[in-house]
């Protein structure tokens, strides 16, 4: 159901209103039975759930095949990159030890 926002033409009261859209439009406000006027909502936003919603998702089984082949070298350069950072992170480590 959309959500329709209300502004009272005599007290200023602004609110929303979750309304089928075949409803009638309300016309009494809530705080002092004065006219009210429908606004022009922003729309509603997308809420996406869950593990997530990616590109890939939807792609062709020759598409999937193909990244499946590629996917074994770029994992091994991935680790090779990491190894070499680990290992400068524990020597400068060592270093300040050292220097206390």
């Amino acid at each position: 159901m959309p959500t329709y926002e209300y502004e009272c033409t005599r007290c200023g009261h602004h609110f929303e209103k979750f309304q089928s859209i075949t409803a009638d439009p309300l016309t009494s406000c809530p705080v002092c039975s004065g006219t009210l006027r429908r606004l022009i909502g922003t729309g509603g936003g997308l809420i996406f759930k869950g593990t997530g919603f990616y590109i890939t998702d939807y792609r062709s089984e020759d598409y999937k095949q193909k990244a499946k082949k590629d996917k074994p070298e770029t994992a091994g350069s991935t680790e090779k990159t990491s190894a070499t950072k680990d290992t400068s992170s524990s020597s400068s480590t060592d270093t300040t030890r050292k220097k206390e």
